[in-house]
């Protein structure tokens, strides 16, 4: 790894650890960083946070607040990932990291996820033209757990295509 892309990857990391306690770790900032992390990895620009992608993401949760269902909005606009787990405790950079562990069940030379492994949205932090986001994240109804939704503009996980 090239000695300027380790030294963002550790400015992307001690930034992450000395946030903002107060945020509760779900600012834009902590989606920002945990995002930049994957695409560091793999030798990709930043992601910056988009106020409108943002607001679509808000909308979008608010929906899914009543049953908190993995259900993809599909809107043509954007890309999405959507988390789901249950009490309270689930935070930006814990559902980015699920994502983003998906890079284990992605091979490059295919451009194909392990047989029966998920990798989309994987894929979808490290689309390489994908460079804006915004997520929103709400407790459910009736303490049903976290919904996390992040949207990526322009959208990514074209078939055929590779993500980087």
């Amino acid at each position: 790894m090239e000695a300027s892309k380790l030294a963002l990857l550790v400015m992307l990391a001690m930034a992450a650890v000395m946030s903002d306690p107060c945020n509760a770790q779900n600012s834009p900032h902590d989606y920002v960083i945990a995002h930049n992390v994957a695409r560091a990895a793999v030798g990709l620009g930043p992601v910056t946070w988009d106020a409108s992608v943002a607001a679509y993401a808000a909308s979008y949760a608010r929906q899914r607040s009543g049953d908190c269902k993995l259900v993809h909005s599909k809107a043509p606009q954007y890309g999405e990932n959507l988390f789901w787990g249950s009490g309270k405790h689930w935070t930006a950079a814990q559902a980015v990291k699920i994502w983003a562990d998906e890079k284990a069940n992605y091979n490059y030379a295919s451009n194909s996820c392990a047989a029966g492994k998920q990798c989309g949205h994987y894929t979808q932090i490290v689309w390489r033209n994908s460079t804006h986001i915004g997520c929103a994240r709400l407790l459910c109804d009736h303490n049903a757990g976290v919904f996390i939704t992040c949207n990526y503009s322009p959208p990514g996980n074209y078939i055929g295509q590779r993500p980087y």
